[in-house]
């Protein structure tokens, strides 16, 4: 099907501005800053107002350094799951608040505390530091179970883009190291191929709102040549996908990166695990948030909560 007609308005501006952003020869942290004020604005207009939950920053030591991690509560009683959630951006650009709804509003739907990870950005930080962030805040969460609140044993992660990436490479950290024990994974529009080997990343009619160039300069930014064929960097490209969580992949039909989701269902079921792909027809990159816009925006926003709240409950 074509794109959904109330998308056209949106792509149309996100063309429109490439053409007035900061080149490349700008510093880092200015071009973050300019792109950074036209998410804050995108997070307030296409999103649905967040459902109340409590919200609480909290302060995560990594290495000599800290990170935060943010958490939405929904107003239940109880010891509830867990789920930890890292933001896309292309590894170099998102600000937790640019996920607030996302977050609360599956917090509330899910029945779960959801931790959203404000790991640090490339090219200051490249690959693997924000894939060990998100470990450490996985562990952090388990290690602070009690004060938090939340059931150590119902835990799950996920992400959207390039945080998706790193939710699919901490769930393989976490396998590899044998702790903690993770019940699900929600991989949103992921980018699991930095080699950008699968085809639909070169179908120019994919590429209205993130291009080829653009994830190539995205990954030129977060990891080196060298390491982009380690499975922590590129999953779809690990030898061994066995023992993995069982998977929840969401895809968009007009999105480079679609065939990337679909190949790592494809692995993950001829490895003996449980993975569910779906491809969200008229759709394109990043749209999945546009739940004030699109009516299929909430329905796969439901379809995340509905997958965990039944994971969580089948572990009961």
């Amino acid at each position: 099907m074509p794109i959904l007609p109330e998308l056209a308005p949106m792509v149309a501006r996100v063309n429109a501005a490439r053409a007035h952003l900061p080149d490349a020869s700008t510093p880092v942290a200015e071009r973050r800053a300019v792109i950074h004020r036209g998410m804050d604005q995108r997070a307030g207009s296409v999103a649905l107002p967040a459902p109340p939950t409590t919200t609480t920053d909290h302060r995560v030591a990594v290495d000599a350094e800290h990170i935060t991690v943010r958490s939405y509560r929904p107003h239940r009683h109880g010891r509830l799951a867990a789920h930890v959630y890292v933001h896309g951006g292309g590894w170099w650009l998102g600000e937790l608040q640019h996920r607030d709804a996302v977050c609360a509003t599956l917090a509330a739907d899910a029945g779960c505390v959801v931790f959203s990870v404000a790991h640090r950005l490339a090219p200051e930080h490249r690959f693997p530091i924000p894939v060990c962030d998100c470990y450490a805040a996985l562990r952090w969460v388990v290690d602070n179970a009690d004060a938090l609140g939340v059931d150590a044993a119902r835990l799950s992660i996920g992400g959207d883009s390039s945080g998706a990436n790193l939710a699919a490479a901490t769930a393989m950290l976490t396998r590899d190291s044998g702790r903690p024990h993770l019940l699900a994974q929600v991989l949103e529009i992921p980018v699991l191929d930095l080699t950008m080997s699968q085809p639909s990343v070169h179908e120019a009619a994919g590429a209205v709102v993130l291009t080829g160039a653009e994830l190539a300069a995205n990954i030129e930014q977060y990891c080196d040549a060298g390491d982009r064929r380690h499975p922590y960097a590129s999953p779809l490209l690990a030898d061994d996908l066995a023992g993995l969580p069982p998977a929840l992949i969401m895809t968009a039909e007009y999105d480079i990166l679609r065939d990337e989701g679909a190949a790592y269902g494809r692995r993950l079921s001829e490895s003996g695990g449980a993975a569910e792909v779906v491809e969200w027809a008229g759709h394109v990159h990043g749209s999945h948030e546009m739940t004030a816009v699109l009516e299929s925006a909430r329905a796969w926003q439901a379809r995340v909560a509905g997958f965990l709240r039944d994971r969580y409950a089948a572990s009961r």
